[in-house]
């Protein structure tokens, strides 16, 4: 005779300490459940409400320039230390976590037109206007002493960025010519150059460290690789670009900032057409940087604001700006993937929150938990329109969205004319030209 009894684990519903919450069973099965769906979008639309009620992005402002600010120079070891350096000439540094300058020292005649840690963090570079390379120590110096550079390097030309490399002693810098240094020697070790007057912004590959690239005054991106003789390949632009920055993640990618208020990704292996563009900014775009995860970037505008994109949409996804902030000249995304610095013509240094809503400080794990839980129903419901609406609005500045309404208007206008010029023409004279196609003149090899 079989007897049936009931068997139960207590590893199930027994607590091993009292501290913790009793288990919950629950039958997932979705007859029990016909409300679930209903349920969940009001919890993803509340969610939503929620993360646009607590985006409050800006941190802090830090003061103490006299004059605007020009670069940043990211610490590659220690996140909480920031490089600034202004149109006058003065280099800060300083500590973020405090928010408080450590050093303040005049650098340069002139502007200071880059800053680049070595890769060890133990030294710094600035290049500036008057012809010079200067090397500082990335440590304060000692009571009583002065501030004094450890190598001053003069260059034959002048100089307009600089951009130091990842895994060895070796850094660029940009300017009539692109010119490969050594940190231990005074004269460059190759001179690379493509016919162009003016190269105005260089930068190394974080992961194919050999490759690097430049802007020039021509209107076009430059490929370098520092084991060859001669440039790689040249693409040319219907207008200039004033920023290069490579994707590291993606080690064939980089975007760039153009003066016709767009942004475009390119791929190096196909630099025909871009990969996508990046519209909204309303004027000339100074800079570009990507998140350290090399999924988002952020820009800067001379139309006063920032605009956070997504690395493969054509949309921002957010705007930050305030009502003091004049034209943004440099941006910076931290390496831990939470803060955004802006320097502008007034002066400050701006930190920002990269994620608008993220709360600060201690989170306990079941807060934690809440709050994978909202992101996962806001993502699950992204595409319903109520939720959609709600999670695209922004409040922009009004000389901006009276931009966007004119050049909306012209865009408009623009494609009605082309419209009716192939209405009235031989069919095929006025052939369809795609937008990403619109922006590239040619490409060199």
């Amino acid at each position: 005779m079989k007897v049936k009894m009931i068997s139960r684990n207590p590893d199930n519903y027994v607590r091993e300490t009292k501290l913790q919450h009793h288990k919950v069973p629950r039958n997932y099965d979705p007859a029990l459940h016909p409300m679930e769906g209903p349920r969940e979008y009001v919890r993803a639309l509340n969610a939503t409400k929620l993360d646009r009620v607590f985006a409050k992005p800006f941190v802090c402002n830090l003061s103490g320039h006299r004059d605007g600010v020009a670069c940043f120079g990211k610490h590659p070891k220690l996140l909480s230390t920031l490089a600034t350096g202004a149109y006058d000439g003065e280099v800060r540094i300083w500590d973020l976590a405090n928010r408080i300058s450590l050093r303040s020292f005049v650098a340069h005649d002139g502007f200071v037109r880059g800053i680049a840690y070595a890769r060890n963090g133990q030294r710094f570079f600035t290049v500036g206007d008057d012809k010079t390379i200067k090397v500082w120590n990335a440590e304060a110096p000692d009571v009583g002493e002065e501030e004094e550079p450890v190598n001053t390097i003069l260059s034959r030309h002048i100089l307009h960025g600089i951009s130091h490399n990842r895994k060895d002693n070796s850094f660029a810098t940009c300017g009539e010519v692109c010119a490969i240094w050594d940190e231990q020697h005074n004269d460059p070790i190759k001179t690379l150059k493509w016919g162009v007057d003016t190269l105005h912004t260089i930068s190394y590959n974080p992961v194919e460290t050999n490759v690097l690239a430049c802007c020039a005054s021509d209107r076009s991106i430059i490929l370098y690789d520092q084991r060859e003789a001669q440039p790689l390949r040249k693409v040319v632009l219907t207008m200039k670009s004033n920023k290069l920055a490579w994707n590291p993640m993606e080690a064939f990618n980089f975007t760039v900032a153009n003066e016709d208020c767009n942004l475009y990704s390119f791929d190096t292996r196909k630099l025909q057409t871009p990969l996508k563009v990046h519209f909204d900014h309303v004027s000339a775009v100074t800079d570009v940087d990507y998140a350290p995860t090399g999924k988002e970037f952020v820009s800067a505008s001379y139309d006063k604001t920032m605009r956070i994109y997504h690395a493969h949409q054509s949309h921002s996804r957010d705007i930050y700006h305030t009502k003091r902030m004049q034209h943004v000249v440099c941006v910076a995304w931290s390496l831990d993937n939470r803060y955004i610095f802006s320097g502008s013509d007034e002066m400050n240094v701006r930190m920002w929150k990269a994620n608008a809503s993220e709360k600060l400080g201690v989170i306990r794990p079941r807060e934690r938990t809440n709050f994978n839980y909202q992101e996962a129903l806001k993502e699950k419901y992204a595409a319903h329109p109520q939720i959609k609406r709600i999670a695209r609005h922004r409040q922009v500045p009004r000389h901006v969205m009276n931009a966007q309404r004119k050049m909306r208007m012209v865009k408009d206008k623009e494609l009605v004319k082309e419209a009716n010029v192939r209405k009235h023409s031989k069919k095929g004279k006025v052939p369809f030209v795609n937008e990403k196609q619109k922006h590239v003149l040619r490409e060199d090899i």
